[in-house]
């Protein structure tokens, strides 16, 4: 797909913040000037009303009948279903609210919602890093291309979703790519998200660093960089633990999914100090209990944002193998590799997109 060259509409749903942010999407642009609603989130028949409200505003702005709406929204939830659960910043919501199908009977059109990682991987699949590292092969004359990708958002919570041959990896129960649940490397009796959010980071440099202020994670990079006072060693510390331990439960994912990596989210700001021990925890061993030591992953991962790096990434020549009894010969890659970048078009723009590429995706294989 050329997402630039469509012409079709779609209406978008930023719901990630204070507030409901609407507006459409074509040719991957917005096309009308975005519109805000408060969410109101304690009472239901006040919230819905919003959500229409702010729709019909946006249609009614636009050339022509949009194709579907597509927007992301915070779970637990049947995606699939459009039902959205128990938010715990949603009380409005507790039980659980059809929203998708309230949402078709008012406009009828398709409505397809997700979470924000897995729409942040999608966008990236579809016209972020996955394309962009592919190109950049090519242009290096490497026969190596990608299909797969894990996107992870590293702020308020650890967000993630993956992608395979352009198909989004939900799961069965809606809970493809939860990676935040997984167990903590340092802190086995916590969820991995103690150590790998925003909340994180603040509580890491507090006991680093004794430190009493509320820092918010950009004054502890602003540290960190020397640009504020403060115990710079602590600051770096705290985002290299963010790495390590956000590592292990990403090494667990890779087994799975074997793709590339792209971060986002706020706090993919301070990816120098975050990047480094987390590739340095993907590279490392693990043993057998004869003594035996294999590579924890099967995969080298390189760090696509160093040149130098990427160089080794894309320079490798795959081997010619000679088909038996024949002069013909095949390419064998026998170096597994993948990369890690961060996002290079922006956290929400992925998002946007994502649920931009992933409506016209399902609306032309329906």
């Amino acid at each position: 797909m050329n997402y630039k060259e469509e012409q079709r509409i779609i209406m978008t749903l930023d719901a990630g913040g204070t507030n409901f942010v609407f507006s459409a999407i074509a040719g991957g642009k917005e096309i009308v000037e975005p519109f805000v609603l408060p969410y109101v989130p304690t009472h239901i028949d006040h919230c819905l009303k919003n959500i229409v409200t702010g729709f019909h505003h946006i249609l009614k702005l636009l050339p022509e009948t949009p194709v579907a709406i597509s927007f992301a929204f915070p779970g637990p939830a049947d995606y699939e279903a459009g039902i959205i659960g128990d938010l715990p910043n949603f009380p409005a919501f507790r039980g659980g609210v059809a929203l998708g199908p309230y949402l078709q009977d008012q406009f009828g059109l398709p409505v397809f919602i997700n979470n924000d990682g897995n729409l942040f991987a999608y966008g990236e699949a579809m016209t972020g890093i996955l394309p962009e590292i592919n190109n950049r092969l090519k242009e290096a004359g490497s026969t190596k291309r990608y299909q797969n990708i894990i996107g992870i958002t590293l702020g308020t919570g650890f967000g993630a979703g993956g992608v395979t041959k352009g198909q989004l990896l939900l799961g069965d129960n809606a809970a493809g790519g939860d990676l935040w649940c997984l167990r903590n490397k340092n802190h086995p009796q916590f969820i991995v998200e103690e150590s790998v959010s925003i909340r994180a980071i603040k509580r890491m440099y507090a006991e680093r660093s004794g430190c009493k202020e509320d820092l918010t994670p950009k004054d502890i990079y602003e540290i960190a960089e020397g640009n504020l006072q403060g115990e710079q060693e602590a600051a770096r510390a705290s985002f290299a633990e963010l790495g390590e331990v956000a590592a292990e439960a990403l090494s667990c994912a890779l087994t799975l999914v074997d793709g590339l990596v792209v971060i986002g989210g706020g706090l993919a700001g301070a990816s120098k100090y975050i990047l480094p021990a987390m590739i340095k925890e993907l590279n490392g061993t693990i043993r057998m209990m004869d003594g035996s030591i294999f590579n924890r992953l099967q995969m080298k991962v390189f760090n696509l944002e160093d040149e130098t790096e990427f160089a080794s990434f894309a320079g490798y020549q795959p081997k010619q193998i000679k088909v038996p009894d024949t002069t013909r010969f095949i390419s064998y890659d026998l170096y597994k590799r993948t990369g890690i970048a961060v996002t290079h078009q922006g956290t929400s723009r992925s998002i946007s997109l994502g649920a931009y590429t992933y409506a016209l995706n399902q609306l032309d294989n329906q």
